[in-house]
């Protein structure tokens, strides 16, 4: 059995990442009738539910972090995984061990195929079942889609609701516009909850004023982090990211927890979150690995670029995008004129080739910036026999699967 394959009996499949958007079907109520099933885990354990477009994983890593460091134990779980699905459940930095995953697994199955649980949704009842079990003390459950719908939202006692950046992302299934995919995700919020958000469009912040108002909630809107703070996590972003989560650890003293500033300081330094603006190396040479998949995010890194040596004279991409995604403003934010882009397939997932990107998009056919490759190594092959390597280093982004993959097989150092 692979690293990330695991096959309990019945339909309760782990065999890749793949199956994971090819079976979404949202609405809590399965998810509901499963965990009332399972004896309700977790339910007298309060969570911090986090929410949002971009900036999700990396709130739950600084808060974790945090909460860590002071030896709170937190049942942690987030989404996707980069390599392996154990990745998803955590008792602070501590993964579920591959045999207590498969143990579980095989237990819940009967719950699973009885309500016909997603593969997403049989992770967080695995989750539960192995916090509770565990007995941990708090919860941080990262939404994996939307958020009125999200399996994890079936978790009642959620005290803490935490929003990173909203934009427009799975709008097949969220909603074509930013103020409907707001009306999703501000459904997390519970009655009388402290909500921390980042900075929001201002359709955003109306829908959340709102729903705050009916549901009795008190907002705190955070302003970024100076740039005196040190963060674990590169990126202008995450000091957005990191002032959520400090806001977070603030809110915790009401239910008992009082963490120093100092403590907080030094556990948002220590944060970690591989995928995300992340250096590593191929064959000793540098490269740098970002999961941006959606136009917001793709913005994110393009401003990030501004601050990189030598990055006006032209990047390199190295880009997978899957077919779902909105390829025409990820390039947009992307690509400026002096950078070239080798399209990518992303393994296992449909994705953007380029016969089909100079289809939609042919001002790319005049500008000759778009190349195409069966993989990322043949790329990463072609640039070797170069008298030098690229400076600033290729960027590999487009998806956190490919980054995966990438990862999984080796092919490059995590």
């Amino acid at each position: 059995m692979s690293d990330e394959t695991f096959i309990a009996k019945s339909n309760f499949t782990f065999e890749s990442k793949s199956t994971e958007y090819r079976d979404i079907n949202l609405g809590i109520g399965r998810m509901s009738l499963a965990i009332n099933a399972m004896g309700d885990p977790c339910k007298n354990i309060p969570a911090i539910h986090i929410a949002g477009t971009n900036g999700k994983g990396s709130i739950a890593a600084f808060v974790n972090s945090v909460l860590s460091l002071v030896e709170i134990k937190t049942g942690v779980t987030t989404s996707p995984h980069l390599v392996d699905w154990v990745e998803r459940i955590c008792i602070n930095k501590v993964q579920i061990s591959k045999k207590e995953f498969k143990s579980l697994s095989l237990a819940l199955s009967p719950i699973v195929e009885r309500y016909s649980l997603t593969p997403f949704e049989s992770v967080i009842a695995i989750a539960l079942k192995y916090f509770t079990l565990k007995e941990v003390e708090l919860l941080i459950l990262e939404v994996g889609l939307g958020g009125r719908l999200d399996a994890t939202t079936a978790h009642k006692y959620r005290p803490i609701i935490a929003f990173g950046a909203i934009g427009l992302d799975h709008c097949e299934y969220l909603g074509d516009n930013l103020e409907k995919i707001a009306i999703e995700k501000a459904s997390v919020i519970t009655p009388k909850s402290t909500v921390i958000t980042a900075t929001q469009h201002n359709i955003v912040k109306k829908v959340f004023k709102e729903v705050a108002i009916k549901q009795k909630a008190v907002i705190h809107w955070v302003d970024p982090l100076p740039s005196s703070w040190e963060l674990g996590l590169s990126g202008a972003i995450q000091q957005e990211n990191a002032a959520v989560a400090k806001g977070v650890i603030e809110s915790l003293k009401k239910m008992g927890w009082s963490i120093s500033e100092e403590k907080i300081r030094e556990g948002l330094s220590l944060a970690k979150w591989p995928g995300r603006l992340q250096t590593t190396t191929w064959k000793g040479l540098p490269i740098v690995v970002d999961g941006a998949h959606n136009p917001n995010a793709a913005k994110q890194l393009s401003i990030e670029r501004d601050a990189w040596a030598d990055q006006e004279r032209g990047i390199i991409w190295i880009l997978g995008i899957q077919k779902q995604k909105d390829m025409v403003n990820i390039l947009h934010n992307l690509i400026r004129e002096k950078d070239l882009a080798w399209i990518v397939p992303i393994p296992s997932q449909r994705s953007w080739s380029k016969h089909e990107i100079l289809s939609c998009c042919p001002e790319y056919r005049f500008r000759a910036q778009l190349k195409e490759a069966w993989s990322v190594e043949e790329v990463l092959s072609i640039l070797e026999k170069r008298q030098a390597w690229p400076s600033p280093p290729p960027i590999i982004t487009g998806s956190l699967y490919l980054i995966g993959d990438l990862f999984q097989k080796e092919i490059l150092k995590n």
